[in-house]
């Protein structure tokens, strides 16, 4: 049943993820006892989908439960504990508490680089999760030199088309992006996409973020008819392999209509974005930050087009 919870979840199936989730736990909690460490496993997976749902509250709550615990029964240096801290801190991060999550964040990677060294992949894996706070926070080149060493040493360790270093490839060309270095973004982009599309296949979840990130990097280029063309692939892809109303189907919908938007195509982009913020309020609930986002799209095409009832 745990394993079930997990693939709902990885496949974006809330609702039945969070149902199967408190089964397991209480469950765990009856027979094995709030210490042990399939319980807290358990806690920690519910916590990880309350987070997809935007319920931070219950999230951290739970996450800050589970450190508590693993801190006790095995110790501030064990992997457990220390991996329960780096889930509080991208609970925080998501809830824009910045300190807190890079506070936890630094504590994290300077306790791995301690005990497995600078290059272990759970090491490098906690540098990118600094370097996103440090993304967060708009702090570019504290972000860019840890995205770069993680990158480098992905490559060497691992090979440059392995898919950890192509994430990081992703994570740095964002950087470059949110500088506004257009052209190093894309040609990361474009390297990452080609690359996952050859090793991956066209439709991989992978392959179509790779190409949302480029539409990105061209819509933010003003090149319109390009981003257009790969946003109206990875939305059309979407809706057919995940359903029109998966969160990634959604996330595309948005995508082209920001670029519809940016082109005055105003009816284009509210049909979308209407849709998209009446879908994600059913599903995620009207203070959902996705919904809000919806919200806030949506009053600025109204806006645009002069309809000022409707943007109150």
């Amino acid at each position: 049943m745990a394993n079930l919870a997990s693939t709902y979840e990885a496949q974006r199936r809330l609702t039945e993820a969070e149902e199967l989730g408190v089964q397991v736990l209480e469950g765990r909690k009856n027979v094995l006892g709030v210490r042990h460490p399939g319980t807290l496993n358990s806690m920690a997976s519910l916590a990880s989908t309350y987070r997809s749902q935007g319920r931070w509250d219950d999230a951290e709550k739970l996450y800050v439960q589970v450190l508590e615990l693993f801190e006790q029964v095995f110790g501030p240096k064990d992997q457990n504990t220390v991996k329960s801290m780096a889930n509080l801190a991208s609970t925080y991060r998501r809830q824009g508490r910045w300190e807190d999550a890079e506070k936890l964040n630094l504590q994290v990677m300077e306790t791995r680089e301690r005990l497995l060294g600078p290059e272990h992949l759970d090491t490098l894996h906690s540098m990118t999760s600094l370097a996103t706070t440090y993304w967060s926070q708009g702090r570019w080149e504290d972000a860019e030199k840890l995205y770069v060493n993680v990158m480098v040493t992905r490559e060497r360790l691992l090979g440059p088309e392995h898919l950890d270093t192509l994430g990081s490839m992703a994570n740095l060309a964002s950087t470059y992006w949110r500088q506004g270095r257009w052209e190093d973004a894309e040609k990361l982009n474009l390297q990452v996409m080609e690359t996952r599309e050859r090793l991956l296949g066209p439709e991989h979840r992978y392959t179509l973020g790779s190409m949302a990130n480029l539409a990105s990097t061209y819509r933010s280029q003003g090149r319109w008819e390009d981003a257009e063309k790969l946003e109206v692939n990875v939305m059309e892809t979407r809706k057919r392999l995940l359903g029109p109303e998966h969160l990634d189907t959604l996330d595309s919908m948005a995508n082209l209509a920001s670029t519809y938007r940016r082109q005055g195509r105003w009816e284009d982009a509210e049909k979308l974005e209407v849709k998209v913020m009446e879908t994600r309020k059913r599903l995620l609930g009207p203070e959902h930050l996705d919904t809000l986002v919806s919200m806030n799209n949506l009053a600025s095409t109204y806006r645009s087009r002069g309809r000022w009832n409707e943007v109150e």
